[in-house]
């Protein structure tokens, strides 16, 4: 079995190079990638990184993940563009990881590679109908409203329906529905993309139903981005919403009960829920929108509208909650009695998912690498071994879970052990295998007539948004074709 042993994550102290330079390369620049990148350079005088990204702007979630209307989550990008000015850290826009240069090409070229690719996939229900259209994974929709160039063309259909129904009752479905219901005035002083705006302004969507399997005492959100949306206390920006919530959903079994007293976040979401169903019953208004708030309910089937092509309702099955053996935590069991909920639009919101790449250990059940603190392993079982210099952090590293400063932790841990391992000797190559870290790099990028991005040309392009976006009030327009993007960059 193998065993190492633990050690703090504490970085702030520089550990000398025993060989110069340390040759790092980031895979990904997002939040994960850019406090690995900045712990690295902190905690080795002799390291140099370069971050690597297979889109031509960095910081990953901030910029494409993030809502638009929560600007204070976005400003840690000023961290992160002082960390890729460092005159060891160099950004390697556009290069995919796979294509441009492949995994092996990269641990033959580097003393240590870490990676930081996160989840650009989804995961499904794996139910009837799911291939109709009108169906989104929530990530998609998140996508495109943010400008991401792989969903620019997306073009959710907002107009010819007045439902939404939103599977998930975590973070990011909130997000959704926060955005579909919010008045675009507001959202007008944003960075959302222009024609994403455009969209919501004609949009008639008018009811967005939040589905969850289990109860409220199990919604998978905080009481943060709750309390939000629900428009209560200090925030008030949901205030033409009427939100719906039967009473009966809320009434708790023991079992619940349990889970509150063990939990201060479950219990708090409770609350707010509760204190919702009883508020928003004491000021209907008919001319407002409705979230509606759907507990105990599983999809089985996507029907299809008269068209025959496009989604016009969800088959749900009704549940209750049952110990499952084991753990004791508590799961939907169908009921067996059925409802259909009509809508145009459906958004899933049930979990992203990291994707596998040639040559690295993966655990597809997990959708994550398999790793002991950051140090990558072979496989999953007990006699598993450490790949050398081969390590992960962030949702590659954990799954996609946790907020932005969730990667801040899962950095220190995964740079702690890069550092432990330097002090052993363990990344000392031989002598006729010396890295040759970026040089070699720009060399196989070369061969491959790879045009990458430099971080220097990133900023043509965050320059040319924040001048157009000056024109709107707004932080920043967002450019989100790829061609255009590589134009600027390039011509600047």
């Amino acid at each position: 079995m193998l065993v190492l042993r633990p050690m703090g994550f504490s970085t702030s102290a520089p550990v000398a190079s025993t060989r110069e330079p340390l040759h790092v390369c980031v895979v990904g620049s997002g939040p994960a990638g850019f406090y690995t990148a900045e712990k690295m350079l902190k905690g080795h005088e002799g390291a140099q990184v370069d971050i690597i990204d297979r889109l031509p702007t960095p910081f990953g979630l901030v910029r494409s993940g993030v809502a638009p209307d929560h600007p204070e989550t976005k400003i840690v990008v000023n961290q992160f563009s002082r960390v890729a000015a460092n005159a060891h850290c160099s950004f390697f826009g556009n290069v995919t990881l796979g294509s441009d240069v492949s995994l092996s090409e990269l641990r033959k070229t580097y003393d240590i590679v870490v990676l930081a690719y996160g989840a650009e996939s989804d995961r499904s229900f794996g139910i009837p109908g799911e291939d109709l259209r009108g169906i989104h994974s929530a990530r998609e929709f998140v996508w495109w409203y943010n400008g991401h160039p792989d969903m620019c063309n997306l073009a959710p259909d907002l107009k010819n329906t007045d439902s939404a129904v939103v599977l998930g009752q975590g973070n990011v479905a909130l997000d959704v529905a926060r955005i579909l219901l919010r008045c675009t005035t507001e959202l007008a002083s944003t960075d959302i993309a222009g024609y994403a705006l455009d969209a919501l302004r004609s949009s008639t969507i008018r009811k967005v139903f939040l589905v969850g399997r289990r109860g409220p005492v199990q919604a998978a959100c905080t009481a943060k981005e709750l309390r939000e949306i629900l428009g209560i206390f200090l925030l008030q920006s949901l205030k033409n919403v009427h939100v719906c919530i039967k009473e009966a959903d809320l009434v708790t079994s023991p079992a619940d009960k349990e889970e509150m007293r063990n939990s201060r976040i479950k219990r708090r979401v409770y609350e707010l829920l509760s204190k919702a169903a009883t508020v928003h019953q004491e000021k209907s208004n008919d001319d407002r929108k409705e979230l509606h708030f759907v507990f105990f309910r599983k999809p089985t089937r996507f029907l299809p509208s008269e068209d025959g092509t496009t989604v016009g309702a969800v088959e749900l099955e009704k549940t209750h909650l049952k110990d499952d053996g084991v753990t004791g935590k508590q799961v939907a069991v169908g009921t067996c009695e059925f409802e259909d909920l009509k809508c145009g639009l459906v958004l899933k919101s049930i979990g992203y998912k990291s994707l596998p790449i040639e040559g690295l250990p993966f655990d597809k059940y997990r959708g994550v690498v398999p790793n002991l603190r950051g140090r990558i392993l072979s496989n999953e079982s007990e006699t598993a071994t450490v790949e050398p210099g081969l390590y992960v952090v962030g949702w590659l590293k954990r799954g996609p879970t946790g907020i932005v400063a969730t990667n801040l932790h899962c950095a220190e841990e995964t740079v702690a052990s890069i550092l432990e391992d330097e002090k052993k000797g363990v990344l000392v190559a031989s002598s006729d295998s010396k890295r040759q870290g970026r040089r070699g790099l720009l060399e196989i990028l070369e061969q491959k007539n790879t045009r990458y991005v430099p971080f220097h040309d990133w900023e043509k392009i965050d320059s040319k948004e924040k001048t157009a976006g000056q024109l709107k009030n707004k932080p920043r327009e967002k450019i989100t074709a790829w061609d255009e993007l590589l134009k600027i960059a390039k011509e600047g």
